[in-house]
């Protein structure tokens, strides 16, 4: 399936962040990010976050790339915020919109599969790598924006 093209306007996410990088991420020993999720949902952080939106949507925020996708960059699991301090800004622009449907974890790791491979098949195609985002609409359910020139 391919993404669609969407311009997103700017909001904040607020949550819990870590710092980490996609090998690390290959490797059980020091993947942050499942770890992230299951502190996110242990702490009830979706609960207890102050100055939350209307918006019910759960997010998982890539930002502050090092420079891009084989260096490090922030991911921060959170929910849409009006402000606050320590909140995240979604820079507004350019989206490619990638969904997935499916059981967890597989589904989220299948869609970020179909990511890269349709990167590595559209170089001309580039990714700004200022804030790309996971926006999960239910358990089963994720929306991708990956932002692009």
């Amino acid at each position: 399936m391919e993404p669609i093209r969407q311009h997103q306007d700017a909001f904040r996410v607020a949550g819990l962040t870590a710092r980490t990088t996609n090998r690390e991420e290959n490797d059980p020993a020091t993947a942050r990010i499942g770890a992230l999720w299951d502190r996110f949902f242990g702490e009830q952080t979706y609960e207890s976050t102050p100055h939350r939106t209307t918006d019910v949507r759960l997010f998982g925020v890539y930002s502050a790339y090092e420079s891009d996708a084989r260096d490090a960059f922030d991911v921060t699991t959170g929910v849409a915020v009006s402000g606050g301090e320590g909140s995240l800004a979604i820079e507004a622009g350019n989206y490619l919109v990638f969904t997935g449907q499916g059981k967890m974890p597989q589904m989220i790791i299948a869609t970020w599969q179909r990511i890269w491979q349709y990167f590595e098949a559209h170089p001309e195609i580039a990714r700004s790598y200022r804030s790309d985002f996971e926006a999960y609409e239910g358990p089963d359910r994720v929306a991708v924006y990956i932002g692009v020139s």
